[in-house]
């Protein structure tokens, strides 16, 4: 069967209750009405479920070995393979509250913070529209990805509890940037910078589960259904902050590149604090050693490569340079 002809569709599709807007207004971005026209065609809210058992392998991977930050380390191989097992499907529990930790606490209330106006942009309906219809499809990411794990432990038959699991490390540094905040304007720059970093960047995180045929199939299924959502909020989000910084100050344009290279710091990094937290659990032996090494080892590397979206967006607003960051 033929594709259908997404252009015309997009353009037929335009939801009747759209507000007017007056193109010539800068504050409008073509790209967020481009968006916002499209959301009934295109995101995951909108499609039918797959049924998550039908999709499930018993014999498949639940993560991929290669992203377990000590899969080389002689305590991890000398395990048996069904406590590699178990901590093959604890990466995947913790992967997925990673994700629900950081659209639930990071990414909507940034997103909130635009609609409820809190830097004075007086935004339009059709941004608001546009930001609003992002947040619904987080809530409904939240529940992917809790589908998912709960899956993964009826499946298996382990209870493995995410109140194991510390807040992540983006939703940590996010707490603490916001708390270092020096005025409810400071802390609304910090949330969208958050945001930006969070939005331009996750479907890179995710791209790391799509790609290995050794997985499960029904957690490349989520991860890449919420991909193709994210590609689209990283225009989203990119689109609003050229919109908020075309009309900062010097001292506020500080502010948020301050907090953009916090973000990029936190999302990018490994998280030891969650690993230690599931080796202690599992009671492992040579936990801490195992834990020590891998920390020692991820120092100076990245479990999320790929900057290029942020980077390039900083690079369009000629601020690449100025954030204290090593790209």
């Amino acid at each position: 069967m033929a594709e259908p002809d997404t252009t015309s569709l997009r353009a037929q599709l335009r939801p009747p209750s759209l507000p007017r807007h007056d193109p010539t207004e800068p504050a409008e971005s073509s790209v967020i009405r481009a968006l916002t026209r499209s959301w009934g065609i295109r995101a995951t809210v909108k499609k039918r479920e797959p049924d998550l058992d039908d999709l499930f392998d018993p014999d498949r991977l639940d993560f991929p070995e290669v992203l377990i930050p000590f899969h080389t380390h002689r305590r991890y191989r000398d395990l048996d393979e069904r406590r590699r097992a178990r901590l093959r499907a604890w990466a995947w529990i913790a992967y997925n509250k990673n994700v629900v930790d950081i659209e639930q606490c990071v990414v909507n209330p940034g997103f909130a913070s635009v609609t409820d106006d809190a830097l004075g942009i007086g935004p339009h309906d059709t941004i608001v529209l546009g930001v609003m219809q992002a947040m619904v499809d987080e809530q409904y990411h939240t529940l992917m990805h809790h589908n998912a794990s709960a899956l993964t432990r009826r499946r298996r038959g382990w209870v493995l509890p995410e109140s194991v699991l510390p807040p992540s490390r983006t939703v940590r540094a996010h707490r603490e940037a916001v708390a270092r905040a020096a005025s409810p304007r400071a802390e609304a720059l910090v949330r969208l910078a958050f945001t930006t970093v969070a939005e331009t960047s996750i479907s890179a995180y995710l791209g790391l589960l799509t790609e290995d045929e050794s997985l499960q199939p029904v957690n490349r299924a989520t991860v890449a259904l919420h991909r193709r959502d994210e590609l689209c909020h990283s225009s989203l989000a990119a689109e609003l902050l050229k919109i908020v910084f075309a009309d900062l100050g010097r001292t506020d344009r500080r502010v948020l590149l301050d907090a953009l290279a916090d973000g990029i710091v936190a999302f990018t990094g490994g998280d030891a604090a969650t690993w230690a937290a599931i080796v202690e659990h599992e009671r492992i032996p040579g936990g801490k050693e195992l834990i020590a090494d891998a920390v020692a080892a991820a120092e100076s590397g990245r479990v999320v490569q790929d900057c290029s979206a942020i980077r390039s967006l900083c690079t369009e607003l000629g601020v690449a340079d100025d954030l204290h960051l090593d790209w």
